[in-house]
Order: C-alpha cells, then sequence, then structure tokens
C-alpha cells in the first residue's frame, strides 16, 4: 500500500507533522463527495461543457474535446471543482448512475456496463442437493436479409419458454411486417410486427416446454428483407438436476 494514498480511492493521507494539515483532509472529503453514491451528469457528452456547475462529474466518451478533456482516456471520470478538472480512475465494482438515461452502470475493471445487464440469471429457488429452478434471459441483435433468419442463440433444451419479446433496432426495409416465431410456428411470438425503429413486441405464451435447441426465426412478410436489425429476448425458466454424488 502507498504511504501517501488509500488503496481503493486514492485519498490522500495526512503525513506526519505535515503543516497545513487541512488542505489534504478536505481534499480527501472533496473526493469521496464527488464518489460516494455515485452520479454523473453523462456518459455521452462528448465536448467539455463550457459553464459547468462545481462537482459536476462525466464519463469521458471517445473522442471527448476541450481543454481538458480531449487527450484523456474513453471511460475516465471528470469531476469538475474548484474551477478545475480532474480525473479519477474508476476501478472494478464501482457503479455510477447515469442521470440524463436515467440508468446504473457498473466498471468491470475495462468498461462500464448497464447493471442490468448482469443480471441475465436468476436462481429462485435452490434445493440441500443443489437442484435449481432458474430464470434466464438470451438476447441477440440480429440482422435482416433475405425471407427469414434464425437466431444464433437458442431457446435451450428442457427449459420453458415463458415468452419471446422483440424491438426494431434499426428500421426495416425490403419487408412490410415481420413475424417472430420458430420453425413450424413463424408466428407463435407474434405476427404483422412493426417495422419502423422502436417497434416493439412482448410474445407472452403458455408456458412452453422445448426439448431441443430451438433458434428463434424472424419471417418477413409483405417481402424479403433488404436491411434492418431486430433485438431478440428470450425469456425462459430451466432447472438444474441435483448435483453429482
Amino acid at each position: 500500500m502507498s504511504n501517501d494514498v488509500t488503496p481503493r480511492l486514492s485519498l490522500p493521507f495526512v503525513a506526519a507533522g505535515q503543516a497545513q494539515k487541512h488542505i489534504t483532509v478536505n481534499e480527501a472529503l472533496g473526493k469521496l463527495d464527488g464518489l460516494v453514491q455515485l452520479a454523473v451528469h453523462s456518459r455521452t457528452v462528448a465536448a467539455q461543457p463550457a459553464s459547468p456547475v462545481d462537482g459536476a462529474m462525466h464519463i469521458l466518451p471517445a473522442g471527448a474535446t476541450g481543454a481538458a478533456w480531449f487527450d484523456k482516456a474513453a471511460g475516465l471520470l471528470a469531476r469538475h471543482v474548484d474551477g478545475v478538472w480532474e480525473t479519477l480512475t474508476p476501478s472494478a465494482g464501482w457503479l455510477a448512475w447515469i442521470i440524463d438515461e436515467g440508468l446504473a452502470l457498473i466498471h468491470d475493471g475495462e468498461n462500464w456496463t448497464p447493471l442490468s445487464s448482469t443480471f441475465k440469471n436468476l436462481t429462485a429457488a435452490r434445493s440441500p442437493f443443489f437442484a435449481a429452478i432458474r430464470f434466464e434471459i438470451l438476447e441477440q441483435e440480429v440482422t435482416l436479409s433475405g425471407a427469414s433468419v434464425a437466431t444464433s442463440v437458442a431457446i435451450p433444451s428442457r427449459a420453458v419458454v415463458l415468452g419471446v419479446s422483440t424491438r426494431t433496432s434499426v428500421a426495416i426495409t425490403g419487408a412490410t411486417s415481420y413475424s417472430c416465431g420458430v420453425a413450424g410456428d413463424t408466428g407463435k411470438f407474434g405476427a404483422s410486427l412493426g417495422v419502423a425503429k422502436n417497434a416493439s413486441n412482448v410474445g407472452v405464451v403458455g408456458p412452453t416446454a422445448y426439448y431441443a435447441d430451438t433458434p428463434v426465426v424472424i419471417t418477413a412478410a409483405g417481402g424479403s428483407f433488404t436491411g434492418g436489425k431486430v433485438r431478440v429476448s428470450i425469456q425462459v425458466m430451466r432447472f438444474d438436476p441435483p448435483a453429482a454424488v
């Protein structure tokens, strides 16, 4: 451990015999004020604000501009205090609330990731012998082309499907609508779905068991796909057997 700063937040220590100790203490308190219950104004604003409020905090995006931002790596925290921008390096496990998105992020040691994306699998119950019931979401953004496209992620064998939801993430061209289903039942999770950007559907079904890995199929209607993307979320319940003896 450094003799000058704390190991996790790099808060400065008061040195033995140091004069004007209040300066070091105030610096440490200032950092704590910015980092505890971390709230960030934005992670997408690339231009250094001209008149930031004292205490303003940003996550720097790639290509940031401005005298204090232009040469700083993406992902660093930029904090404005006493008229000066300082950068702070986040560590794995740091949480931040992004004010302009209403979104919580977690840092994995390299990148900021939406906290919600870390909860793709939830164990609802587990027995003393480790049999378990798990709720899981499998996702993929599918690029559309031709008459139909199958996902590379699949409904898992011996899973119970509760629904498959979709969102058009890039406006679809060629087709006038599309269906979401599986081979042999192309509209199982929805038909006549919208091609405009952000059109969405929640394809709820009665709990349905699958006994083989089964891709989801996106099928064009009114013409073949010539472009566009759809985000597919497969929402399932899975089961783990008791542990081996």
